[in-house]
C-alpha cells in the first residue's frame, strides 16, 4: 500500500512578460529556475521558479490552454515562508526593488517583508508558517 502524500497549494502568477518577471525574481530575490515552457512564439506557457523548497508557477497571460488563456495578467500576493528573510531582505534592498512594506516584526511572532515586482505583484516573505 503506497503512502498517501500531502495536499500542496503552488500558485501561479500570471504576468504580460513571464520572462522578464523571471528574471527579476531570479536577479532581485535569488529565485531559481525549475521548469521553463515557451510556445511557438516565445510566450511563456508555463514555468516553475523556487526559494528554499518553495514553488511558485509563472505564465504569460494570454497564451496556453482555456480556461487560462482568457485570464488577463492581474495584481497578485504571493506570501512565501522562509528561514532567511532578512537574507532576502538585503538582497531586494540591494537590487534597488520597490520594497513596499519594510522588515518587520508582527504580533503574532512573524519577521516580514513585502516587495513589488515591476508588474505591481506583491512578493512577502515571512517566518510564519501557517
Amino acid at each position: 500500500m503506497s503512502e498517501e502524500r500531502k495536499a500542496a497549494f503552488y500558485p501561479e502568477v500570471l504576468l504580460v512578460d513571464a520572462g522578464a518577471g523571471m528574471d527579476w525574481l531570479e536577479r532581485t530575490l535569488g529565485f531559481e529556475r525549475k521548469e521553463e515552457h515557451r510556445d511557438d512564439d516565445g510566450n511563456v506557457v508555463h514555468a516553475e521558479m523556487r526559494l528554499d523548497g518553495a514553488v511558485v508557477m509563472l505564465a504569460s497571460a494570454g497564451v496556453g490552454r482555456e480556461p487560462f488563456a482568457s485570464m488577463p495578467a492581474g495584481v497578485a500576493v504571493t506570501y512565501c515562508a522562509i528561514d532567511r528573510v532578512e537574507e532576502v531582505h538585503k538582497r531586494a534592498q540591494e537590487a534597488e526593488a520597490d520594497i513596499a512594506l519594510e522588515l518587520t516584526e508582527t504580533d503574532y511572532g512573524s519577521t516580514d517583508f513585502t516587495v513589488r515586482d515591476p508588474e505591481g505583484n506583491l512578493w512577502a516573505f515571512g517566518t510564519y508558517r501557517p
